[in-house]
Parts: structure tokens; C-alpha cells; sequence
């Protein structure tokens, strides 16, 4: 077995932190602009695929255990069913996506940018399928309804939020890399 070392218990602690944080930039709407998809992105380009999946779930599970943490400073295992669940679902594949880019090509622009837009597009189709589901029936009859309140309001945010953490990205994954050397 894998002894799990102090720093990497530090790390997914910091970046299930910074989730929360980002979490809390919010602008409330229909389903809530915020910068928890900045995070992820910016979490999986620099740590390991492993580490950046364990600091989702660490998010996800502070969440369900009754910490606000999520958008809108909502928490428990109610959340995990609301009509935007579907997003923290999707926050696993933008970790997987991106991590295993990085662990294939490295922190080079196009392969983070694509994968960052690949993991995106599934978070998206998650996120939109939960919703769609949650009101089905309901004001949101349609998938272009749906599509028109949880994807099209996102799509300018969402590509500035992937390069800023490209950016970011390149500049703390070298530092990081070496910390985690020593």
C-alpha cells in the first residue's frame, strides 16, 4: 500500500478550500455563476489526476456531511439532488479530463486548454441532463429551455475561467512541482 504523505493531505485540504471559496464568488441565478469551475480546472492542471479527484470528492463529501460549501452556501445530502447537483457530478470528469492530459502531455497549453474544454462539455451535459430531469414537467419543457438557462449564459465565463487557469497553471505547477520534489 501507498503511504499517503503530509503534503498530499495538505494539498487536497488547500484545494478543497479554494473550491469552497470559489464557491462563494457567486452571482445567484437560475443555476448560480461561480468560480468552483476555475478551481477545478486550476487544481487539476497542477496536482496529480489522483490528488485532484481526492480534493473533489474531500469537497463533495465536506458538502454532504452539512459544511456549506457549495453555491449559495447550500450544504447537505439535499444538495446532491437539487436541479444543479448534476455540475458537482461533473466536477469529477473536468478533474479526470484534465489530469490525465497533464499526466500525458504536461502542462502544455493546446492538451490543457482541449482537455479543459473536453471535461467542460461533460460537465455541462451532466449538469444540463440533471436539471432537465429535476424540472422535467415543469417551466423547462424543452431541451433548448434548458440548454438556454444552463449552458449558453456559460460559455463566455467559463472559456475566460480556462485561461486564466492555463495561465496560472504554467506558473504554479513549476513551483508546485518542485515543492513536492523536496
Amino acid at each position: 500500500m501507498r503511504k499517503i504523505r503530509i503534503n498530499q493531505l495538505v494539498f487536497v485540504a488547500l484545494g478543497a478550500a479554494l473550491i469552497t471559496v470559489c464557491s462563494y464568488i457567486s452571482v445567484p441565478a437560475t443555476v448560480p455563476f461561480t468560480l468552483q469551475t476555475f478551481a477545478i480546472f486550476l487544481i487539476a492542471a497542477v496536482f496529480p489526476v489522483t490528488w485532484s479527484l481526492a480534493t473533489v470528492l474531500v469537497y463533495t463529501l465536506l458538502g454532504v456531511i452539512g459544511l456549506p460549501v457549495f453555491a449559495g452556501f447550500k450544504n447537505g445530502a439535499a444538495a446532491l439532488v437539487s436541479p444543479t447537483a448534476g455540475y458537482i457530478f461533473g466536477f469529477f470528469f473536468i478533474a479526470l479530463c484534465v489530469g490525465i492530459s497533464i499526466r500525458i502531455f504536461g502542462r502544455r497549453y493546446v492538451p490543457m486548454i482541449v482537455s479543459m474544454f473536453a471535461g467542460l462539455i461533460i460537465c455541462y451535459a451532466f449538469g444540463t441532463a440533471w436539471f432537465w430531469f429535476a424540472y422535467s414537467g415543469n417551466a423547462y419543457d424543452s431541451i433548448g429551455a434548458v440548454i438556454s438557462v444552463c449552458v449558453l449564459p456559460f460559455i463566455v465565463p467559463d472559456i475566460i475561467k480556462i485561461f486564466l487557469a492555463v495561465f496560472l497553471a504554467k506558473r504554479i505547477g513549476n513551483v508546485y512541482d518542485r515543492m513536492c520534489r523536496n
